[in-house]
């Protein structure tokens, strides 16, 4: 079998008919149907740890399955499901409604209530069905559960039921646990019967926890215990009251920002070595785990929102930096990792899961992220700490990253069990040429040599500050030739646009898609081609009305219903607005910002994953892809992006200089923030028309009113 990262299958839909409900905390995650039901032989389950660890979850009132009457989502990992007995043949109504209030936070608490809304006391007879089959996550979203083997028992009582599981040194449990207890319980079939009285209710709570190594994993809510004192009821409530306030002159754009706020906060997970550390999972249902690419871009993307993330993804990452060569996990000295998953470890710790570096981009943006906090004056003293990491980390891309010393970093895999495509666009055929030709490594991606020319800028400005003016001019000139080589080698003259990379005989790989857009956001496009670049990224071929597709409509292997070859990425379609942005092209940032909101806004204020590029003229409303992630860490954190973009806000503290120049889109009149973390201080900014006003501003900072200089290295 292959490793879990290099499937280029169709995930398994979350859907099965009715819709789907997932919740989430942390690393654990359960997706059910939207009557709150676990029903086998899909993707539904409980799942903490990388396993199901509940596979079947289905209720029956009286033999019967309720009838759904609507879903109320409260948190990120809480609902109720509420719904009624099925009327008898020939009644419009019945008296017996059914809430469902689920919490999940390292297992599951459900309290289930019946209530009479009759004049006489009513007959209940309430049964679960039960099952675990421990399926890995990836199994699960492969759609191959079934695959897993190893010995299974089952233990019953009327106070709790427990599943068991052990594969040779693996073993894994579940305990589920009654108040009241049942008055019956065999083959996974538990059930009570109750009298309810008139106008009253009658209650049942189940807790799930898993069983790790014969330790029971207790869940963070508890039977008994008063939900909002669990641990992410309160770091939940203290995100809200520490995050900036954003109000927008526009209710759809409004509600997008605070849905993508609530959903950041639900995506951050904890080392308990480090408590206090909080870092971004990918996306949920299936990443709730680092990944160094992913959590890297949203904490840039969040820095007006929260620099602790940033911070906690760095010193996370540092922890796990590369120290030798180890193909089999393409570990290098100084990368940084792609993937941390907790498999079947026996720690709860992030480090006790398995780890794989096979990512060219990581390293890089490890490198400009550290850059940035600096620039915007945040955690000095944490960022000196980290400066070896980054020094690491440069090291790499020149001695590792650079496999064959021309100046760009190509990726290789070193093993057939590596991601054979190690950019964003990782799928097994994400890279091609414009014919449709699959392209194979090594490959030097045009948006890599962006954030490596980003990360020698960065490592220049650190090496400023610290007074080591030799290594600040030795990276500015290797900046500068990596932007002089690049715009020779990968602009397509006769094509008007960049290659999306250069193959294994330095020949462009010459399709047009949103890369390109990439090398706008850092600067590394010389600034006569960037009219140009700024068309193509406008153009039919490539934007769909809500957002940059992956690869223009001319291009062979064109799909608008494919993962990396067409559809539409929301934190891709950001970047290219900010890169927009940055080279002046103020019009053209705003179309793709007001494009990506209003898709955000018809898919019920939270940007999914990805969605399909198919046309806003032929289509009124964006298209979802079926397996799509949502919440999924970069498209929250791309409306956050988009604010900084509308904008142009531009931060140097160590510079003294804030340069801020907004330009509102055409239907959104305001745009406030408060609160903004900048050196050390809480920074509000309301734009009103023409006015502009900044309060708050740490003291020796100036504001200039105007955008920055693209090309300005310093």
């Amino acid at each position: 079998m292959s490793a879990p990262w290099t499937f280029s299958g169709q995930p398994v839909a979350l859907a099965r008919g009715g819709g789907s409900v997932t919740l989430v905390e942390e690393s654990t995650f359960a997706i059910s149907s939207a009557e709150g039901d676990f029903i086998p032989g899909g993707a539904h389950g409980l799942f903490v740890r990388d396993t199901r660890v509940l596979s079947r979850l289905e209720l029956r009132l009286n033999g019967r399955r309720p009838e759904l009457l609507g879903v109320v989502t409260t948190d990120p990992f809480a609902a109720t499901f509420v719904s009624r007995e099925v009327p008898d043949g020939g009644r419009a109504d019945s008296t017996l409604v059914l809430l469902r209030s689920r919490y999940v936070g390292r297992g599951l608490r459900e309290d289930v209530v019946v209530r009479n809304y009759g004049d006489e006391p009513t007959f209940c007879r309430l049964e679960l069905f039960l099952d675990a089959d421990f399926a890995d996550l990836f199994a699960v979203k492969e759609g191959r559960p079934a695959e897993r083997d190893g010995e299974r028992d089952r233990v019953e009582s009327p106070a709790e039921l427990r599943f068991d599981y052990r594969r040779g040194p693996v073993a894994r449990g579940c305990l589920v646990r009654f108040s009241p207890e049942a008055q019956s319980a065999a083959e996974g079939l538990v059930a009570w019967e109750a009298i309810v009285p008139a106008r009253g209710s009658w209650s049942v709570c189940l807790e799930v926890a898993a069983v790790i190594d014969q330790v029971v994993i207790e869940p963070r809510y508890r039977c008994g215990q008063p939900v909002e004192r669990a641990a992410p009821s309160e770091r939940l409530a203290r995100w809200r009251r520490l995050a900036p306030t954003v109000e927008i002159g526009h209710e759809g754009w409004h509600q997008v920002v605070e849905r993508s706020v609530e959903d950041l906060g639900a995506l951050r997970i904890f080392d308990p070595e480090f408590p206090d550390r909080a870092v971004v999972a990918a996306g949920a249902p299936w990443f709730m785990t680092v990944f160094g690419r992913d959590s890297l871009l949203t904490s840039w993307m969040t820095l007006l929102l929260d620099p602790d993330l940033a911070l906690g993804v760095l010193q996370t990452l540092a922890r796990f930096q590369g120290k030798e060569v180890d193909p089999r996990t393409e570990e290098e000295p100084g990368r940084i990792l792609h993937e941390m998953r907790f498999a079947e470890a026996p720690s709860m710790s992030l480090g006790g899961g398995s780890r794989y570096y096979g990512t060219a981009d990581a390293t890089p943006l490890f490198v400009m992220l550290l850059g940035e906090l600096r620039r915007w004056g945040l955690a000095r003293e944490a960022v000196e700490e980290l400066l070896p990491n980054a020094e690491a980390a440069v090291a790499w891309i020149e001695r590792y990253g650079d496999r064959d010393g021309d100046g760009y970093v190509e990726y290789l895999r070193a093993t057939d069990r590596g991601l054979a495509n190690q950019g964003w666009k990782d799928s097994w055929d994400g890279i091609r040429y414009a014919d449709g030709r699959v392209a194979s490594a090594p490959i030097a991606l045009c948006e890599v040599q962006a954030y490596v020319y980003g990360a020698y800028l960065a490592w220049a400005h650190v090496a400023r500050e610290r007074g080591d003016l030799a290594t600040m001019e030795r990276y500015r000139q290797k900046a500068a030739a990596l932007k002089a080589r690049f715009n020779e080698d990968f602009w397509l003259e006769d094509r008007g646009w960049l290659a999306v990379g250069l193959d294994a005989d330095k020949r462009p790989i010459d399709s047009l898609t949103s890369n390109m857009g990439h090398c706008l956001w850092t600067g590394l496009l010389d600034r006569d081609k960037a009219a140009q670049v700024a068309a193509r990224l406008l153009s039919p071929e490539l934007y769909s009305g809500w957002g940059v597709r992956t690869l223009a409509t001319s291009m062979g292997g064109y799909n608008p219903i494919s993962y990396h070859c067409g559809s539409v990425w929301p934190h891709d379609t950001a970047i290219v607005a900010a890169g927009l942005a940055r080279y002046g092209f103020v019009e053209e940032a705003q179309r793709l910002v007001s494009g990506l909101f209003d898709a955000a806004v018809a898919f019920g204020g939270r940007p999914p994953e990805l969605f399909s590029g198919l046309d806003r003229a032929e289509l009124a409303s964006p298209v979802a892809y079926p397996t799509s992630c949502s919440p999924q860490a970069w498209a929250s954190a791309a409306p956050l992006l988009c604010l900084r973009t509308l904008l142009r806000l531009d931060p140097y503290v160590p510079q003294g200089k804030l340069w801020l120049a907004p330009a509102l889109p055409e239907g959104v009149p305001r745009l406030a923030l408060r609160g903004v973390p900048l050196a050390g201080a809480r920074v509000e900014i309301e734009v009103e028309g023409d006015q502009v006003e900044v309060r708050g501003l740490p003291a020796g900072l100036e504001v200039v009113h105007g955008p920055r200089d693209p090309l300005t290295a310093f």
